[in-house]
């Protein structure tokens, strides 16, 4: 399949040829659900921690004698039912991640930029030649491309685009190797160079 590829300092339209197997998949729901869930899982931190009956410091004497008082019996004062006593079903420091195979990983990936293809929220441009580390150059990008929530991406994280665009809300900008998912779905548009789109077809 084709795609159009905008040069914005020439105002000018080419073509650029790309794999089916890449840009043209069906949609997979269950497949970008688990991948996109596994990914945000994994970003968890999961260092919650409680103190349970026996973390908590005190506790080892008995508070009263075993008979003879009238009272219940009470082996410690740091059960669950006492006050400062341990957390009944702690929380423990876990991690959350989640094993996903490479394969389903760029699969859903592929099919992430196939919808995108589908819906007409990926623009394809030649490069954004962001000479100078200013919001208004990216502003000007944005009023040019007409979009506004955008992921920019380049092959290689480009300084200048970064600097420009890291005051503007609703702008993210990412190179080819640190592409995810969420990133992916998150954006309302996604605008990707030439080189990075080549460079995207050969990692899926």
């Amino acid at each position: 399949m084709e795609l159009k590829v905008l040069n914005i300092s020439l105002n000018s339209l080419n073509t650029i040829e790309v794999d089916d197997t890449i840009f043209a998949r069906d949609f997979n729901q269950a497949l970008v659900h688990q991948v996109t869930t596994a990914y945000m899982s994994g970003s968890r931190q999961g260092s919650k921690a409680q103190k349970n009956r026996s973390a908590v410091s005190g506790g080892s004497k008995r508070p009263w004698a075993q008979k003879g008082t009238g009272r219940a019996r009470a082996g410690t004062t740091r059960g669950p039912i006492w006050r400062s006593g341990g957390v009944t079903f702690a929380a423990q420091p876990r991690s959350y991640a989640q094993k996903v195979n490479k394969k389903m990983y760029k699969g859903a990936i592929s099919i992430i930029f196939s919808e995108l293809v589908r819906s007409e929220r990926l623009k394809v441009v030649k490069e954004f030649d962001i000479k100078e580390a200013k919001t208004k150059n990216i502003i000007a990008l944005l009023k040019a491309l007409n979009v506004k929530d955008t992921l920019l991406m380049t092959d290689e994280l480009d300084e200048n685009l970064y600097l420009s665009s890291r005051n503007l809300y609703h702008v993210g900008v990412c190179d080819t190797q640190s592409i995810d998912p969420v990133s992916l779905i998150g954006y309302d548009n996604v605008v990707v160079t030439e080189l990075a789109l080549k460079k995207i077809e050969v990692m899926l």
